[in-house]
């Protein structure tokens, strides 16, 4: 039952949580910023519009947001939200579940080859080529995680007997791991300073031109995808950072969602300070996490 409540409460909370960047970023540019329930007004408001689809599209064009959406979804049945057991679990998952979502890029891609459009076909290109440098990135992670653990299971690195925590006795190579996972957070939700949410300049975009043919509904699936895979990335950094030795399950979930308000809160900050990168640097950013976990790796190695 522990587990229902709480994934009931992680789909619940994951449009809530991005209000909180758009709140961090208009304190940091001396302005109110919209409430931060706001999220969820976009999706009614696209939920009760119609679609529109080109007389060029296929079938694919339509079945994507529901596969993109779908795959984030099933990821976090997996995920072992504030310690607690996942819903569901077997050995080897952590394989499947990040398949899972290549999955949703690749219909979102397909999709956006699907329109026929110069401009979305750049776009699917770039989210295609960072996509696969970010993939070598996300396993070098899973690696160092089996390597302190021994798991091949999500639910088995944050839960049991030897829950891997930054507060545990390998915590110095977990803050590696801390800031290459929140590299990767940016790169694969693409946010600042890989990608800019609020562009409206097709020539840079990445994810944001890809679905500019999607309306309505199918772009609220979309929009709900990309909240739930922001939350997955965040709730692996709320994981880490979170000590394994709370006491009771109100005290591990609340110290989860206080450590998630953090990580947006980071987020937000990063995207006020910094700006976004040319797009021939974005490459040896994203490498930039891989050696940072492979260096970890290298460390956890036993020397004869």
């Amino acid at each position: 039952m522990e587990s229902v409540l709480s994934l009931g409460l992680a789909l619940l909370l994951a449009p809530l949580f991005p209000g909180l960047i758009l709140k961090v970023k208009a304190l940091f540019a001396g302005k109110k910023g919209p409430p931060l329930l706001i999220k969820y007004w976009t999706l009614i408001k696209l939920l009760r519009k119609g679609s529109v689809y080109s007389t060029t599209t296929t079938f694919v064009f339509r079945l994507a947001p529901l596969v993109g959406c779908a795959a984030a979804i099933a990821v976090l049945l997996f995920f072992p939200f504030a310690g607690l057991a996942p819903l569901v679990s077997f050995h080897g998952d952590v394989i499947v579940l990040f398949y899972l979502l290549g999955l949703g890029r690749f219909f979102t891609i397909a999709a956006a080859l699907d329109t026929g459009s110069p401009f979305e076909g750049m776009g699917a290109a770039r989210e295609a080529f960072f996509g696969t440098l970010a993939e070598a990135a996300v396993f070098a992670v899973l690696i160092l995680f089996f390597r302190l653990n021994g798991s091949l299971s999500l639910g088995g690195y944050f839960t049991g007997s030897q829950p891997i925590s930054i507060t545990g006795p390998q915590g110095a190579l977990l803050i590696l791991a801390v800031v290459a996972l929140f590299m990767l957070l940016l790169a694969e939700n693409s946010r600042v300073p890989v990608d800019d949410p609020a562009t409206h300049l097709e020539l840079t975009m990445i994810h944001e031109v890809m679905i500019l043919d999607h309306s309505g509904p199918d772009l609220a699936l979309i929009e709900l995808g990309a909240f739930y895979k922001l939350f997955l990335y965040a709730a692996l950094i709320a994981d880490l950072l979170k000590p394994a030795d709370l006491a009771g399950p109100l005290a591990n979930i609340l110290f989860f969602y206080g450590m998630m308000a953090v990580v947006y809160v980071a987020i937000g900050i990063t995207e006020s300070i910094t700006a976004r990168l040319k797009m021939d640097m974005v490459p040896k950013y994203i490498l930039t996490s891989f050696a940072l976990v492979f260096f970890a790796i290298i460390l956890t190695l036993e020397i004869a």
